[in-house]
């Protein structure tokens, strides 16, 4: 029993290790793609386009909630991003109180950009990979992203 223990604290050591790599390697590409295509949109404010582009428009607090941020951050972003043109404000018609973020065309464009650039830049690197590896990678990053709450498709399906 201890064997198998020390094998599974070994692997998952192992796929830790991986997925940190994976990440900064991910990261990377995303900065890139924001340098070209969004050069003052930082990697934080691309993030909170995105929530908007996947999930509709949002009320301040649910943004800073998904962004894991503290709303006086989540509305220093957003203010910026206003005056970029990327998003704006409207209030609710069922509450005049509640002022929700959404996303212009200007800003969902720069999303389906910056997108299209790391796909680009992800297909050229698993070109490398056997049809085999292609299958094994693709599952376990499926696995690893419905484990961390994401869905794949959700930005051609919020489109």
């Amino acid at each position: 029993m201890t064997g198998d223990k020390s094998m599974l604290s070994t692997r998952r050591a192992e796929l830790v290790d991986a997925a940190v790599g994976a990440s900064r390697a991910l990261v990377a590409i995303t900065a890139r793609s924001l340098a070209r295509d969004a050069g003052d949109v930082t990697l934080p404010q691309y993030r909170l386009l995105v929530v908007l582009v996947t999930r509709g428009p949002q009320r301040l607090g649910d943004v800073a909630d998904s962004l894991d941020v503290n709303p006086s951050t989540a509305t220093r972003m957003g203010d910026r991003l206003h005056r970029k043109g990327l998003i704006t404000r409207r209030g609710r018609d069922d509450d005049r109180r509640v002022v929700e973020l959404v996303i212009t065309d200007e800003g969902r464009q720069l999303v389906e950009r910056v997108m299209e650039h790391r796909r680009a830049e992800i297909t050229e690197i698993v070109d490398d990979l056997s049809p085999d590896e292609l299958a094994t990678v693709a599952q376990g990053l499926q696995l690893f992203a419905a484990a961390a709450g994401e869905t794949t498709g959700e930005l051609e399906s919020a489109s």
